[in-house]
């Protein structure tokens, strides 16, 4: 008895009982109805196990008493509490019922040592699998500690192969800057034989241009000595340096024409395409700027030409005519020309121009550069004979294969233009090089396309040229700024030459 009762000391159970009544006293209000009907379950099961253990007490204590000690005590207090709890209601006790439930109450005690023994067992079971349990736990501990170790060794050797990855890559990546090193240092390399092929070719001009010269005077002095010869040397004109380079300039004008369509004009529609999202839009913008500044080109050789030859006419005296040696003078110094003046020009027609619009927060000075060439080219084209020139181009004319060719997004089948991409380069009446142009059925008769090109947001443009650059004289956008348009159209940049 004293065993169980200790243990039941020990054990503690009233005070988890006593706690466990108190939180579910706290949170009953908050616990939805299975977890209260779970917390009764929980005590009513603790309280089994308590009234379990008290009734082995109970037994142990009436058997210690011997046959007659306690009898007293189990009828005055046990008896009529058993028969309130666990009998029915009746009006009194009787002696048989009470020896009845004294039996009944001897064989539970009985039932109840069975149990205990069994739980016992039990324990003695369970205790024997959790040290079984604790031995598997101590093993499988050992391995994956193990393990551990063995992952340890295999990242230490993978780090170690990584590092000597590193290590290749980087010896890589060393030789990837020398082979570049050297591929840049040949290119300029390249470049500098370029530019020594270019003044050799320069200088052999000039020595046959000296070498005509030279025979010219030599002619002029046998003249001087016989009369005879001097008809002779008189019908026939000296080769300018004009017609002597004439072939090479020709060429060398055509490949760099081509070449502002492959390069030039993509770098200057990929920054547009990053303030203008309508790729049509760009290369309207792009063709417009082309065309005009040809047209300015054309506008400032004719203007440079009439001063150069009012400068000389008093002046010359040589065997060839005043406008060879003017055009001659004007292809020895292309430096002299004002580009910048025709940039402005362009510009400004550009800003004034209704087919084509910009954001207002840019301007068309940020394609200045690709405008710069075309200039540069286009002045250089007027001092051929014949000079070279771009086709006169309409939207909405005739498609023309001879002049042309389609984008790759065009329709094969239409007959007319939309709008052009690239002009042609004419020589007379001849096509030198194709331009490019967008061909569409339908596309210049749409109400739609031509309403949201008439809505659109990014038409800011004023329709005075002055006001145009009032305006932008005021902004306070970097770009802006930089724009200061020259009124005075004399050519004193001293500009390189662009071929």
């Amino acid at each position: 008895m004293a065993d169980t009762l200790r243990r039941l000391v020990n054990t503690t159970t009233y005070k988890l009982l006593q706690t466990k009544l108190e939180n579910w006293y706290k949170e009953y209000h908050i616990n939805s109805c299975d977890q209260n009907l779970n917390r009764c379950c929980e005590l009513i099961e603790l309280t089994s196990k308590v009234q379990g253990e008290l009734f082995t007490i109970l037994s142990l204590a009436a058997s210690e008493g011997g046959v007659y000690s306690g009898v007293d005590t189990i009828k005055s207090r046990f008896l009529p509490w058993l028969g309130s709890s666990f009998t029915v209601i009746t009006s009194g006790v009787t002696s048989d019922t009470s020896l009845t439930l004294m039996q009944e109450s001897a064989e539970k005690g009985r039932q109840l040592r069975e149990l205990a023994t069994v739980h016992e067992q039990e324990m003695l079971e369970l205790e024997a699998e959790l040290n079984t349990t604790r031995r598997q736990l101590g093993t499988i501990k050992q391995e994956l500690a193990e393990a551990h170790l063995e992952l340890d060794d295999t990242q230490n050797k993978s780090a170690t192969t990584f590092l000597a990855t590193e290590d290749e890559i980087i010896q890589l990546r060393a030789e990837l800057r020398a082979v570049r090193e050297q591929v840049r240092f040949y290119k300029q390399k390249v470049d500098v034989l370029d530019d020594y092929e270019r003044q050799i070719r320069q200088l052999k001009d000039e020595v046959a241009f000296l070498s005509a010269e030279k025979s010219l005077l030599q002619e002029r002095i046998s003249g001087r000595r016989s009369p005879i010869s001097f008809p002779s040397m008189t019908s026939h004109s000296p080769p300018t340096y004009g017609k002597l380079t004439s072939a090479s300039r020709h060429a060398r004008l055509v490949s760099r024409f081509n070449d502002l369509y492959a390069n030039e004009r993509l770098n200057a529609q990929n920054l547009l395409r990053r303030y203008v999202d309508d790729l049509e839009m760009v290369q309207r913008i792009i063709f417009i700027a082309t065309t005009e500044a040809f047209q300015a080109a054309k506008m400032a050789f004719r203007q440079f030409k009439l001063r150069v030859r009012k400068t000389l006419s008093p002046s010359h005296l040589g065997p060839e005519s005043l406008d060879e040696a003017v055009m001659d003078y004007i292809i020895r110094n292309l430096d002299l020309y004002d580009v910048q003046s025709s940039i402005n020009d362009v510009i400004r027609s550009m800003s004034v121009n209704p087919k084509i619009s910009f954001p207002p927060e840019v301007d068309f000075i940020l394609i200045s550069s690709f405008i710069r060439d075309v200039c540069r080219v286009a002045f250089a084209m007027q001092t051929l004979e014949p000079p070279l020139d771009i086709a006169f181009t309409t939207d909405g004319e005739l498609f023309n294969e001879s002049k042309y060719r389609r984008s790759y997004d065009s329709d094969f089948t239409a007959p007319l233009v939309v709008y052009h991409i690239w002009p042609a380069l004419m020589e007379n009446n001849s096509v030198i090089a194709k331009g490019e142009a967008f061909t569409k059925r339908g596309a210049l008769w749409s109400p739609s396309k031509s309403r949201s090109r008439s809505a659109s947001p990014i038409r800011s443009r004023s329709t005075s040229p002055t006001r145009a650059l009032s305006t932008r004289s005021r902004s306070p956008s970097p770009i802006r700024r930089s724009i200061s348009p020259s009124a005075d159209p004399k050519f004193t940049v001293t500009a390189p030459s662009c071929v």
